[in-house]
């Protein structure tokens, strides 16, 4: 590839990335009840509100989650390896394997969001404890429902809480087990007689 189109690629993910993102984290802070007052929760709701709320009229949600905001990130998602696809010169992606491998890349971008939220969090925590701010207060919010259950497993000892490393390390063997096999099999799907690599 010349270094236009590399420009090109870089671009159009950096757009569509950081938008699916924005819908993504507002998702999470849906499913887990989120303070939607705090100014980081306002903002990620203003910047994805003109997508998702004319489609709330025609998408229901279920079980408590938002089907407009999986629908619009698994059109972007889909339309961003495809536009990546087509800048790379790459075959024509089977239909099936490309919603297949969107489907995929954007359940392995939740786990990041939860990954780093969880290491973010554990971050601060030993620069500023205790401190409060509406960065720290969102972040323990999001990696609640994943690290009450790693306390559990791992209760707090002579006052340390070792929880956050159980909790990432449960979500990373997740990601090598599960979803980079996943990958890999749809990435097969989408291009059955070529190899190609799409990361």
């Amino acid at each position: 590839m010349n270094p236009l189109s590399n420009a090109g690629v870089f671009l159009v993910s950096t757009l569509f990335g950081l938008y699916i993102l924005a819908i993504m984290l507002r998702l999470i802070l849906q499913i887990v009840r989120a303070d939607f007052y705090n100014p980081i929760s306002r903002f990620i709701v203003k910047i994805t509100n003109p997508p998702l709320k004319p489609l709330r009229r025609f998408i229901p949600g279920f079980a408590g989650i938002d089907m407009s905001s999986v629908f619009v990130m698994l059109v972007l998602q889909t339309l961003e390896i495809f536009i990546i696809t087509l800048m790379r010169n790459f075959p024509t992606p089977d239909i099936l394997g490309l919603f297949l491998y969107s489907t995929v890349e954007l359940v392995t971008l939740g786990f990041y969001v939860f990954l780093f939220s969880i290491f973010i969090m554990a971050l601060l925590s030993w620069i500023n404890p205790g401190q409060y701010n509406p960065v720290n207060n969102l972040l323990h919010q999001i990696t609640e429902p994943v690290l009450r259950p790693a306390r559990k497993i791992l209760p707090p000892m002579s006052g340390m809480d070792l929880s956050p490393m159980l909790a990432m390390v449960g979500l990373w063997l997740i990601k090598l087990l599960l979803l980079d096999p996943l990958g890999h099999w749809a990435e097969g799907m989408m291009y059955p007689t070529a190899q190609v690599i799409m990361n």
